[in-house]
């Protein structure tokens, strides 16, 4: 569901937003290498926040907290200029207002995006998320961090297919990730798409993220060569796809 209604309960006169923009950054596949030569999107992302050493949150719901995603997101943070913490849901949880509202960046880890989804709705994230985008929190993320974002997502959070799901919301259209890596997700975007079930939107390969502001694109990054993103429309009843233009980091 768009969250046109909520808008105006959340605006806040003297907000990061109307100082800086309201961000959002969704990562392909890839994110949070260990490699430091791919860390480029994630310097890129804490940059927007216009800060010396910006807080930032990891959320790993969609792997249940996994100590491994949690120990990556450490890993990639002691080599960048910034200030770590993690925010868990499937073990003690924090005051996530008071957490949340308090970071620069807020980092979506990947894994099971409905899973994720569901936790979130029972622990209210969906309206704590959308409060700190609109007070100017950068949010980005990576593969379920990345379509969590939108109207809609294609998700392989289905062992046997991939399939559409509804988002949050934040941004019009839908997104798939991975999409040059795996082999069925330009078939099964292309058909979805072209069936209706999914609205047009935005296809990442890993390495590339797509950068937000408001919700109008302002731009594909990416981290490593030949990373491509593409607007996915339907054009006299066909799906076409568009190459977007790419800044190399």
């Amino acid at each position: 569901m768009p969250w046109t209604w909520y808008a105006g309960a959340c605006g806040m006169a003297e907000s990061r937003a109307a100082r800086d923009g309201r961000h959002i950054v969704a990562i392909g596949g890839g994110g949070l290498s260990r490699q430091p030569d791919y860390l480029a999107l994630e310097r890129y992302i804490l940059a927007l926040t216009g800060r010396s050493s910006p807080r930032i949150a990891f959320l790993g719901t969609a792997t249940g907290d996994a100590d491994a995603a949690i120990v990556r997101f450490y890993a990639a943070c002691s080599v960048l200029d910034c200030r770590p913490t993690h925010v868990p849901l499937f073990r003690r949880t924090v005051d996530l207002r008071a957490t949340l509202l308090a970071q620069d960046v807020i980092y979506v880890g990947g894994g099971n995006t409905r899973s994720m989804l569901a936790a979130w709705r029972e622990w209210d994230l969906p309206q704590l998320l959308h409060e700190a985008w609109q007070a100017g929190i950068v949010l980005a993320g990576v593969s379920a961090g990345a379509i969590c974002w939108f109207e809609q997502g294609v998700t392989d959070s289905l062992a046997d297919r991939l399939s559409p799901m509804a988002c949050l919301g934040f941004l019009p259209g839908s997104c798939c990730p991975h999409y040059s890596e795996e082999a069925e997700r330009r078939p099964a975007y292309t058909r979805l798409i072209g069936s209706g079930r999914v609205r047009p939107g935005i296809a990442i390969d890993d390495g590339a993220a797509a950068h937000f502001t408001g919700t109008e694109l302002h731009g594909v990054i990416a981290a490593r060569p030949q990373a491509q993103a593409y607007r996915v429309t339907v054009q006299d009843g066909n799906v076409q796809h568009n190459a977007l233009e790419i800044q190399y980091l």
